[in-house]
């Protein structure tokens, strides 16, 4: 379980988050959180293959985590559970400066979590930073 004192050290020390399933459709968690996420100052690289070249959040949407800057230093991940070890597995490899995973609500993977801290990649699973940063920050 992350303390909330982890929790807002994500939060400070975050600045470039790639989000992994990010949606055009304003409805989709994974859009308002990203949207919220940016109205805060954090920079958003969306990451659908679906939606590849085209512009969401000020930003072209990435088809995987390899087409991403080195500088991003957060994923945050909306798919399903299953789905999660390839995800970690590209960000370890492509993202060098990567220093946080982060899961959202309903989304779990204990194998996927270990193998990120084994390599000093923090982890957040079942949580959503559009609910934690406002706790956090007000």
């Amino acid at each position: 379980m992350e303390t909330d004192a982890q929790l807002r050290a994500v939060f400070e020390r975050t600045r470039k988050i790639a989000v992994v399933g990010a949606s055009m459709n304003p409805a989709r968690p994974s859009h308002y959180v990203s949207q919220f996420l940016a109205q805060k100052g954090f920079t958003i690289i969306p990451v659908n293959p679906g939606h590849a070249g085209e512009t969401l959040f000020g930003e072209t949407v990435r088809a995987s985590l390899a087409d991403c800057p080195d500088d991003v230093d957060m994923v945050d991940i909306f798919r399903r559970s299953e789905h999660v070890p390839p995800v970690v597995d590209e960000a370890l490899e492509h993202l060098p400066n990567l220093s946080t995973i982060w899961m959202q609500i309903g989304v779990r993977h204990a194998e996927a979590a270990e193998k990120a801290r084994a390599r000093g990649v923090d982890v957040v699973q079942d949580r959503c930073p559009k609910i934690e940063y406002p706790r956090l920050f007000g």
